[in-house]
């Protein structure tokens, strides 16, 4: 698929200032020092999601690619967090492309799933003669490879990021040492094994509203979240999921 987009829902911060790398470093789940684009999280004390973001180094910093909707909740994080870091926090008027064909020049390879193909901040990028990338397949594009998405299933103070996938989408790193949650995160990695995550599913009929219940013999198993089409991902009880499973009446297939 030759084809490519600028992701208007998305905004770009920058973070610069002479303790930018130790400040980021202390508070983000993956470790920020090496090169290319890194997908990343700021999480609760309690070790719950709060921000996922891509984290890019420039010549004065770091740009961070973020929700739009989110990104003022998250500037505000970070000024919390700031103290007497000699950082600076500030929106900027960068734009993000993304796409599945030939990447231009500076760009990089998403580092979630080879499949999701380029991303790029840039101010400008022409896009002749290139096929646009809907949002709509764009996202069905995302649940095919359980790709969660800010706000639809990835839920603030409520989502764990090990059980949304973060360690397959490179997005968590356990040898970086500490950063806010980090306890919980590495104690659920070690010390459990995970009895619920994201995955997968098929819908046989119309698609019941993200946060409907599934339920398989009439019990909770898990929750549907994001759909397109006849996919959808669900967070769902591994030991329960078993069965023929339902939202709102509507069948729900484990697909992987």
């Amino acid at each position: 698929m030759q084809s490519a987009r600028v992701a208007t829902e998305r905004v770009v911060i920058r973070v610069s200032g002479e303790d930018a790398t130790r400040f980021l470093q202390d508070l983000v789940t993956n470790d920020i020092t090496g090169k290319g684009c890194v997908y990343a999280a700021l999480l609760s004390a309690q070790g719950k999601y709060l921000f996922d973001f891509f984290v890019t180094a420039s010549e004065d910093g770091y740009l961070i690619d973020i929700d739009g909707a989110r990104a003022q909740s998250f500037v505000m994080r970070l000024t919390m967090y700031r103290l007497r870091a000699k950082v600076e926090i500030a929106p900027t008027d960068l734009k993000i492309f993304h796409g599945l064909c030939e990447a231009p020049e500076g760009a990089q390879s998403d580092p979630r799933d080879p499949a999701l193909g380029w991303r790029l901040i840039a101010a400008e990028l022409d896009l002749t003669g290139i096929a646009e990338l809907s949002v709509e397949d764009w996202h069905a594009l995302c649940i095919t490879h359980v790709i969660p998405r800010t706000d639809q299933d990835l839920i603030a103070d409520d989502t764990y990021i090990l059980e949304a996938g973060f360690e397959r989408l490179s997005g968590v790193d356990f040898r970086k040492g500490c950063y806010v949650g980090q306890e919980v995160t590495a104690r659920m990695k070690h010390k459990t094994e995970l009895r619920k995550g994201l995955v997968r599913v098929s819908i046989e009929g119309p698609a019941p509203e993200p946060g409907t219940a599934i339920t398989a013999d009439g019990k909770p198993v898990g929750t549907l979240l994001s759909t397109a089409g006849s996919q959808a991902l669900a967070h769902l009880r591994f030991d329960r999921a078993r069965g023929e499973m339902r939202a709102d009446g509507t069948r729900v297939i484990w697909a992987g």
